[in-house]
């Protein structure tokens, strides 16, 4: 297995550990309840370290990525980032990307883990022609995540910059215990957060990382920080409404189905896939992404199927138990027809026909379930 520089530190500390993807990542610290509860209500801190990173500069590193990539390229500034996909030529989706312009000519691609390998072919293979070096950083580029309504204040004790200036998808160079590294205002759980890299630590030199790593925990004691592991990740991801490579999108469901057409800009041009994605366009999608509550007692999980007049509709793809809301909730693909705020639906569990309602996501409503994120002091 893979390890993160955090890996060993992480089960000296007693965290479940789990292999994911090939990588030896923590599932919990304490449990997923607990640590899902801290980001929504303080902060946790994570170690992503596992996902991909690729590095892409030279003077056609805008053209070669803007044909890459579905969403428009050429009009991210420097400083900022944006959410992306890349899709195969019939317009599936290869993996859903952040993509991060550091100066005119210089990118950092993040991958999801699973991808990391077959996304660096996929852009090596379609970088022919292009003026463009593409590397692999992710072994000597960690990446920590702290999410929740105190991260500004804990990294602000850490960073050398100004954060109230770092707006939503904005990022910035600074220093971090003298280190330098990129912090962006950016994260996988529907909280304000940062997510940041560190240039560059190889992998023989963990310790350097375990030292950031400690006096961000230590910045953070006061604010009730906690150190988090896959298991909250996907918890809150999923309360947010956020996908999942390999759940709810592949390279079989195009971005339009996945409902996330706002990553795809068809008026800018020639890009990979975008015949493809136009077709479907003119002829309709086959299946459209789905938000689910339940009504009666029940989780739901993926792959149970969806009813609806007595006929299966569609298919759970991504579901849990919600540690926010304490009902079941997820996300799935019905018939383009189906898909309307309200509609009642029944989701087989256990061979039993259980109710639920298609939603919109993020699945919580700051009024309704009394959330107070704009009044930490």
């Amino acid at each position: 297995m893979l390890k993160t520089h955090l890996s060993d530190l992480f089960e000296s500390r007693g965290a479940k550990m789990i292999e994911f993807v090939g990588w030896k990542m923590p599932l919990w610290f304490t449990s997923i309840t607990e640590e899902h509860l801290a980001v929504r209500n303080k902060a946790g801190i994570f170690d992503v370290s596992h996902m991909g990173r690729m590095l892409i500069e030279g003077k056609d590193s805008t053209h070669f990525l803007n044909y890459v990539t579905t969403n428009n390229v050429e009009k991210l500034k420097p400083g900022r980032m944006h959410y992306s996909t890349i899709c195969n030529q019939n317009g599936g989706i290869k993996d859903d990307v952040m993509l991060q312009r550091i100066t005119e000519d210089k990118y950092v691609l993040v991958t999801n883990a699973s991808n990391r390998e077959k996304i660096y072919n996929w852009l090596t293979q379609n970088s022919k022609g292009y003026e463009v070096k593409i590397e692999d950083v992710t072994f000597e580029v960690p990446m920590l995540a702290i999410q929740g309504p105190y991260a500004e204040k804990i990294m602000q004790k850490i960073v050398d910059i100004d954060l109230k200036k770092l707006t939503f998808w904005r990022l910035a160079t600074c220093k971090i215990m003298g280190y330098e590294a990129i912090i962006s205002n950016s994260g996988y759980t529907g909280e304000n957060g940062f997510e940041v890299t560190i240039w560059r630590i190889p992998k023989g030199e963990s310790e350097k990382l375990i030292k950031i790593y400690m006096e961000i925990l230590k910045a953070g004691e006061e604010y009730g920080l906690k150190e988090c592991g896959l298991g909250a990740r996907d918890t809150l991801r999923l309360e947010a409404g956020l996908v999942l490579y390999g759940n709810d999108i592949d390279e079989d469901t195009t971005p339009l189905e996945a409902k996330l057409d706002y990553a795809v800009k068809m008026d800018k041009g020639e890009f990979i896939g975008r015949e493809a994605l136009q077709r479907q366009l003119n002829e309709g999608l086959r299946k459209v992404r789905v938000g689910l509550k339940m009504i009666e007692k029940g989780i739901p999980r993926p792959h149970y199927e969806i009813w609806c007049e007595n006929e299966k509709i569609g298919v759970v793809t991504s579901g849990t138990y919600s540690p926010l809301l304490n009902i079941g909730i997820a996300m799935g693909y019905v018939k383009p027809k189906y898909d309307e705020i309200g509609r009642e639906v029944e989701v087989v569990i256990r061979e039993r026909r259980v109710k639920a309602k298609i939603v919109d996501w993020p699945f919580y409503n700051e009024e309704e379930y009394g959330r107070r994120r704009k009044n930490v002091p």
